[in-house]
């Protein structure tokens, strides 16, 4: 038996040889090739500088471009992740992006981009994650965003986007994290967002919204696994209804500067792991619920800039939650 053992060695060595010559000499996609040399002759030289050939995964002589993530998929490797931020790309939104199929992260924050959001973004059905804060991009965002099914993160915060936040946003199942702020968005908040059973941080402050927190979570089970919700400096109005404590999982919310008005509910202390509460700056009279003042998790209760009664004190001292680019890890 042995000797039959022996000769088959060379065979799989024969074998073994062929298939790391595959992989070594597997194409990069035409399509990608294309669309990545298209989006290099729109870009700055801060960018161009560091993209050497015609392959942008790399043709064994050079190595990938910088930003850029292959992977292989059959004979062949295609792009998988662009991450080109804090380069001071100018210009319009490349659209040839949106010919990179098998993208499943788009990182172009901190840059300057301008225009709107192509429809054509609808195509990147793969994307988990899309990042373009801190740009200049402009106009109505495309409501073809809601056929990116298996997005988590969505980041459009620091741009100038207007006209309402597109209910179509919601057939995104997959969503966890909805950056929003920092925009010119009219109109109210789509309670459809509601439905959206991943969703666990929610910021669409500092825009030009109005609307209620009542009309927010008027669908029966919304939001089961929120826990931060940021509506600040917008127009909201009216109350804090006490059915905002069936949003069981709030960690955080934030209503300062707004409209609103009335008195805080008792309910409110009904949120279990409620740890910060921000009703600065609003109309809010009354008192503050003593079981507020006995919640286990509460940190931070900023009140300043009401009605309340005299002898209404706050709980912590005031600041400003920041966000890491950790939080955008799919």
């Amino acid at each position: 038996m042995l000797p039959k053992m022996v000769s088959l060695w060379p065979l799989t060595l024969i074998c073994f040889l062929a298939f790391s010559v595959s992989i070594t000499h597997s194409k990069t996609l035409k399509r990608d090739v294309k669309a990545l040399n298209e989006i290099k002759a729109s870009l700055g030289w801060r960018v161009v500088y560091a993209w050497i050939g015609d392959d942008p995964c790399g043709d064994g002589d050079l190595p990938p471009w910088s930003g850029v993530t292959c992977s292989t998929q059959g004979d062949y490797r295609v792009v998988t992740e662009l991450e080109v931020y804090a380069v001071s790309i100018i210009g319009p939104f490349p659209i040839a992006v949106t010919n990179l199929l098998d993208l499943t992260r788009l990182d172009l924050h901190n840059n300057k981009l301008t225009g709107p959001i192509p429809p054509q973004i609808g195509r990147l059905r793969r994307l988990r994650m899309l990042n373009l804060r801190w740009n200049k991009l402009q106009d109505v965002l495309p409501p073809e965003i809601g056929e990116l099914k298996k997005l988590a993160h969505l980041s459009l915060s620091f741009n100038n986007f207007k006209g309402e936040i597109p209910k179509e946003l919601a057939n995104l199942p997959e969503l966890r994290y909805l950056y929003l702020q920092e925009n010119r968005f009219t109109g109210r908040i789509p309670p459809e967002l509601g439905t959206l059973q991943n969703l666990r941080h929610l910021d669409v402050g500092n825009n030009h919204l109005v609307g209620t927190i009542r009309e927010l979570i008027r669908i029966e089970g919304c939001f089961p696994v929120l826990r931060n919700l940021y509506l600040n400096n917008n127009y909201l109005t009216r109350g804090v209804p006490a059915q905002l404590a069936n949003v069981t999982n709030l960690e955080i919310l934030y209503l300062s500067y707004n409209k609103m008005s009335g008195v805080i509910p008792t309910a409110v202390a009904d949120i279990p792991k409620l740890t910060y509460l921000y009703l600065d700056h609003n109309q809010f009279s009354g008192r503050i619920p003593n079981a507020l003042y006995k919640h286990p998790f509460l940190k931070e209760l900023y009140i300043e800039g009401n009605g309340f009664r005299p002898g209404v004190d706050p709980i912590g001292a005031h600041k400003v939650l920041e966000l890491s680019d950790t939080d955008f890890l799919v």
